[in-house]
């Protein structure tokens, strides 16, 4: 199956009186992109973190393209998920120039071939004259464009963003939202993610999940 499937996914700490998230499911086909939108604390980041293989499952499973990744029993270590992730600290090597932070993921790979698919993804964010150039030197849009194509760079089956723009000033923010969309339309990206802004979220998404709770109060298409 060509989807991302979340199948009753309930997470929750020792201690606490409540899951974090209960009964959470959803299903997202492959090469779109969706968001998941709710406040600080309604679970968004912990569903990410989850799918990431970074939180285990206390029940449920998750799915992705027929695999399963988590489920009781069942738990794929986050390097062999073909998941990629852009968080908001865009956390680029500050001793490395743009090419060697897009390069670090593909160090498996021959130099010329290495080299090659560094070049593509410059191109396709846009920033081949940025290649030599060191973290400071780039604006912080250079910057998450730089991180976004690092993180493209493994050619991940899917690419989780967790709130990669809100370090940004407004205008910048809604500006690189829309880049992000059309360099993962390029792309053929499938990626979710989480934000709390609802305008990003239609700028940036053809589904929108809005949370509440620890699951989905609302489950429904763009209208952009």
């Amino acid at each position: 199956m060509n989807t991302l499937t979340l199948d009753a996914l309930q997470i929750g700490y020792p201690g606490a009186d409540a899951p974090v998230l209960k009964d959470l499911s959803m299903s997202l086909e492959l090469g779109k992109i969706a968001c998941l939108l709710g406040p600080s604390g309604s679970g968004k980041s912990t569903a990410l973190r989850a799918i990431a293989g970074f939180e285990p499952l206390q029940a449920g499973r998750i799915i992705l393209g027929g695999r399963v990744l988590s489920a009781p029993g069942i738990h794929i270590a986050p390097e062999h998920r073909g998941v990629g992730m852009l968080f908001q600290d865009i956390a680029l090597f500050p001793h490395m120039d743009a090419q060697s932070n897009i390069a670090f993921g593909l160090r498996h790979l021959p130099k010329a071939e290495r080299q090659a698919r560094v070049e593509k993804l410059l191109a396709l964010v846009g920033l081949q004259h940025c290649a030599q150039r060191m973290p400071h030197q780039m604006s912080g849009g250079q910057q998450q464009r730089i991180a976004l194509a690092r993180a493209l760079a493994p050619a991940p089956q899917l690419l989780l963003l967790d709130e990669p723009f809100s370090s940004l000033e407004t205008a910048t923010r809604r500006q690189l939202a829309l880049d992000v969309r059309a360099i993962l339309r390029e792309a053929g990206q499938t990626a979710l993610m989480v934000t709390h802004d609802a305008e990003e979220a239609e700028q940036m998404a053809d589904w929108i999940g809005v949370f509440g709770e620890g699951r989905f109060s609302k489950w429904h298409p763009s209208t952009r």
